[in-house]
């Protein structure tokens, strides 16, 4: 089967590579030329992506990267894959989605089934995208929602093993979309409605920002009292039912995160309904950084100026090069404001805002572990006797106690 998906990231690669296996002809589409050549050339940003395995799929045909919109032409399928971030003033923004939906609109010249992955509020596939496609005069187009999974860097749920939740306009198209997606997924959950799905994804991520910003602030109010919030977490998760360990953090980063939760709270707003859960963990979970630098400050006798400060990991998680959303840039800012001096060590990162990574430094007046990739070695910190306070939002003894 011939599928076209709009977006080479890490979403749409890793379902591309994934359909590709099984035999699929997959067409990976992409305005960003330079990826495309990157991909061309078997490399890839996107963990998981055995760049041999990459190059193998191309040689054989069965994945075809491109920018050149003529080749998506004759596809049975096409999946739309692409970011669906917050503007400047953290309000939805669906620019790309929109802009790729008209492109399809436009030029594709045969009938299809169009899939979203990409994340976004109920109502988006039924209200948003497919008044678009019906002003198509080349084509008619079924429409489904399968919203994305994708987790990078995880080596236990991939796309194989995580149930995927589908759903399409009409009974066809979501047994089209099932039919396709059963050939690379082990499990599918067939939604109600494309509301229900998309959803789902939504809430998934939701879920997680609240109980993120109940612990980072029931972490505060361990440090107030005087006991360890990681302690206190770690004996409430003996019980074997009824609580699920989440641990404290300098805020929440990536795509998923920081962005879905708004645009549930942006959807219920339209409704005329406050969503007063979101918007508090969203605004727990945004302040944590400088609250974190004000505790450090307050570790190190109420000063920071002229204190060289390194942190370990800059990624928003551990064995990941990305960047968006990552807590680490806006608690490197406050450090700085707070009159410190900061550097950083990140093995997969090596290049941010005109800074270079730096190897872990023993003599730093205090080192902060906050993204503690596989790759990094502690131990230069450790028989230095470098003073360390552990951010990570793990359980992992690394050598020294959580701080947070």
């Amino acid at each position: 089967m011939k599928v076209a998906i709009f977006g080479q990231g890490y979403v749409g690669l890793t379902v591309s590579i994934a359909a590709s296996q099984v035999g699929h002809k997959i067409i990976g589409f992409d305005i960003n030329k330079n990826l495309i050549a990157d991909l061309l050339n078997s490399s890839t940003y996107v963990p998981g992506i055995d760049p041999n395995k990459l190059q193998e799929l191309i040689k054989s045909g069965h994945y075809f990267p491109t920018h050149d919109f003529s080749d998506v032409q004759g596809a049975e399928i096409l999946i739309l894959a692409v970011p669906t971030p917050l503007d400047e003033a953290r309000n939805p923004d669906l620019t790309l989605l929109k802009s790729v939906t008209e492109l399809i609109s436009q030029k594709f010249a045969n009938n299809a089934l169009i899939v979203n992955e990409s994340t976004s509020y109920p109502g988006t596939l039924r209200n948003i995208i497919k008044p678009i496609l019906d002003k198509s005069k080349l084509a008619i187009f079924q429409c489904a929602s399968a919203p994305e999974r994708v987790d990078p860097g995880n080596n236990k749920w991939m796309i194989k093993n995580t149930p995927r939740v589908i759903s399409g306009l009409d009974y066809e198209a979501t047994d089209k979309a099932i039919n396709f997606y059963s050939t690379f997924c082990a499990e599918i959950y067939q939604a109600p409605s494309v509301e229900v799905a998309e959803a789902s994804k939504i809430f998934e991520n939701t879920f997680r920002q609240i109980n993120i910003a109940l612990v980072n602030e029931f972490s505060e109010i361990a440090h107030k009292i005087g006991f360890s919030a990681h302690e206190a977490i770690k004996a409430a998760a003996t019980k074997p039912f009824g609580f699920m360990p989440f641990f404290p953090s300098i805020g929440v980063g990536g795509h998923c995160i920081p962005v879905d939760p708004t645009y549930l709270s942006y959807i219920s707003e339209k409704f005329g309904m406050e969503a007063q859960f979101i918007n508090l963990a969203n605004a727990v979970n945004a302040i944590r950084p400088k609250k974190v630098a004000l505790r450090i400050k307050d570790e190190l006798g109420g000063s920071l100026l002229n204190k060289h400060i390194q942190i370990a990991g800059i990624a928003y998680k551990p064995d990941v090069s990305d960047l968006r959303e990552s807590p680490a840039l806006q608690l490197i800012d406050e450090l700085l404001g707070l009159g410190a001096k900061v550097s950083w060590f990140d093995p997969l990162v090596k290049n941010y805002d005109n800074h270079k990574s730096e190897p872990l430094d023993p003599n730093v007046d205090i080192g902060l572990i906050v993204t503690p990739h596989s790759q990094i070695d502690f131990s230069i910190w450790k028989e230095a006797k470098v003073k360390v306070l552990d951010l990570s939002a793990n359980s992992i003894n690394y050598g020294w106690p959580k701080f947070l």
